[in-house]
C-alpha cells in the first residue's frame, strides 16, 4: 500500500467498521466527490486514529492529492484545526516548497451522515519510512541512502525548529514519506491508469465488512503458518533473506503528520513522542525543547541503517517500560549523570538518590560503535564514523545535542564514502 501524507495506518489492519458511526470516520466511495465536486476519490492510501487518507483527483489542477478526512467528533475536530494552523504556517514560510515538509494544498469541512468532518488536502506522497525498512526485509539500507534521507529530515527540522518555533514531537520512520511510491504501478501518474470521474456503484469504502474479516482472517491463517514452516537459523532466528535492490529508487522525502505538533513556547502534553523514538527528559519529565525532535532523528537513522529499532523496551518481572527504556539508554550510552537522573518529575520512580536504577541493576554495556560491528557487521571504519555521527544526538543532556543545522554540516553528512557492506 501506498502510504499517503499524515496516515498513521498500517497495510497489515484495517480501521474497522465499528468506527463508521457518528462522531467517527466518514464513509467513502470512490467517486465520491469533495470540495463542491473538486476533489474525486480515487481509493484509500491509508487511516489513523483520527482520520482516514484517500487519494484523489483534483479536477481544478489536474493532479493526484492526498486528501485527509477527520472523524467528526469535537476532540478530532479541534485536532484538525490545530494542524491546518500549523500546515498553514508551515506553506507560508515555504513558498518554493523546498524545506522537506509536506505541502496543505487546501482544506474544507464535509458534511455527511456521521457529522461534519474537517478535510485537508495535501500533496500526494509515496511510501513511509517504515515501508521502505520493511520492503527492504529489515536489512538496513546502505549508508550513502541511509546519508540522503537524513538529509532531508534534517532540512525539515532546521526548518521546523530554527524558522518557525515548532517540534514536531512524533518524529518516527511512519511519519516521514518518501517523495514517490516504492513500486511505480502504484504510482497514480507513473502507472498511466486514468482518473476515476464518477462514483463507483458498490459498498462503501470500497470493500464490503465481509472481505475485512476475510482479509483478517486470511492474515492470521499466513502468521500461524508462518510459524509453523519458519526454518531456524543457527543462532535462532528466521533465516535472513538477502536485502532488495534499491536502484531507481528515489529517496527525497518529506515529515508529515504534524498533528501532535507545539510551539516550543506553547507545549500542550508532557508525554509525547512513541515510546522507541522517546528522549529521556520525556520519560522522567523534566521538561523539553527541540532537542527531543533531535533524540528521536538519531534512533531513525539508526533503524534505517540497520532495519532494528534502536531501543524497544518492554514491561518486565517486577519494572516497567519506563524503566526497562533508561536501563536500555545506559547500556548504549553510559549512565545518565545523576543530575539528570533524579533531576525529573517522575526520576524517583525509577532512581534512587544516587542516580541508580531501583530495580534493574545488572546491565549489560555495549557502546554504539561495537554495537555496530558486532549485530550488524559494519566494518570498523564505518561504524567508528556512524557513531561518531548517532553518539552526540544520544547525549542525556538535551542542551548538548547538536541541532539540526549543525548536523547538516556534520563530516559524516557530508562524506560520499560508499554504504555499510550487506549484512
Amino acid at each position: 500500500m501506498s502510504c499517503s501524507s499524515s496516515s498513521g495506518g498500517s497495510e497489515e489492519e484495517d480501521e474497522g467498521m465499528e468506527n463508521y458511526r457518528k462522531g467517527g470516520y466518514h464513509a467513502v466511495r470512490i467517486g465520491d466527490q469533495f470540495g463542491g465536486g473538486r476533489y474525486v476519490a480515487q481509493r484509500k492510501l491509508g487511516w489513523g486514529q483520527f482520520s482516514t487518507v484517500w487519494l484523489a483527483f483534483d479536477t481544478l489542477s489536474s493532479k493526484y492529492v492526498a486528501l485527509k478526512i477527520q472523524k467528526s467528533a469535537a476532540q478530532f475536530a479541534q485536532a484538525a484545526l490545530h494542524e491546518i494552523e500549523l500546515l498553514l504556517a508551515i506553506a507560508e514560510g515555504d513558498p518554493e516548497n523546498s524545506k522537506c515538509i509536506v505541502r496543505l494544498i487546501d482544506h474544507f469541512k464535509h458534511s455527511g451522515p456521521n457529522g461534519q468532518h474537517h478535510c485537508m488536502v495535501l500533496e500526494f506522497m509515496g511510501d513511509s519510512l517504515l515501508q521502505l525498512i520493511k520492503y527492504n526485509r529489515y536489512k538496513g539500507l546502505e549508508l550513502n541512502k541511509v546519508r540522503e534521507i537524513c538529509k532531508c529530515i534534517l532540512i525539515g527540522l532546521d526548518y521546523l525548529h530554527r524558522e518557525l518555533g515548532l517540534i514536531h514531537t512524533d518524529l518516527k520512520p511512519e511519519n516521514i514519506l518518501l517523495c514517490s511510491t516504492i513500486d511505480p504501478a502504484k504510482d497514480p501518474i507513473r502507472s498511466g491508469a486514468a482518473p476515476v470521474l464518477e462514483r463507483q456503484e458498490g459498498n462503501l469504502n470500497g470493500c464490503s465488512t465481509m472481505s475485512i474479516i476475510e482479509k483478517r482472517l486470511k492474515r492470521r491463517a499466513k502468521r500461524a503458518a508462518a510459524k509453523i514452516s519458519g526454518r531456524k537459523s543457527p543462532t535462532g532466528g528466521v533465516t535472513q533473506k538477502s536485502r532488495r535492490n534499491l536502484d531507481g529508487i528515489d529517496f527525497s522525502c518529506k515529515l508529515v503528520d504534524f498533528g501532535n505538533a507545539c510551539l516550543a513556547d506553547k507545549r500542550f502534553a508532557e508525554e509525547i513522542q512513541t515510546r522507541q523514538y522517546r528522549a529521556p527528559e520525556v520519560i522522567l519529565q523534566s521538561g523539553y525543547s527541540f532537542l527531543v525532535d533531535m533524540w528521536s532523528f538519531a534512533c531513525t537513522a539508526f533503524e534505517l541503517a540497520t532495519g532494528d529499532m534502536l531501543f524497544a523496551p518492554k514491561v518486565g518481572q517486577g519494572f516497567s517500560e519506563d524503566e526497562d527504556h533508561l536501563a536500555l539508554m545506559m547500556e548504549l550510552l553510559g549512565k545518565i549523570p545523576k543530575k539528570i537522573a533524579t533531576g525529573g518529575i517522575k526520576s524517583k520512580d525509577f532512581f534512587d538518590r544516587y542516580g541508580d536504577l531501583k530495580r534493574i541493576r545488572r546491565l549489560k554495556s555495549c557502546p554504539m560503535d561495537r554495537l555496530l560491528v558486532d549485530r550488524y557487521k559494519f566494518p570498523e571504519t564505518e561504524a567508528r564514523e556512524f557513531a561518531e555521527f548517532l553518539n552526540p544526538l544520544l547525549d542525556f543532556a538535551p542542551e548538548k545535542r547538536p541541532t539540526a543545522q549543525q548536523c547538516l554540516q556534520h563530516p559524516w553528512l557530508v562524506s560520499q564514502s560508499e554504504g555499510n557492506v550487506e549484512a
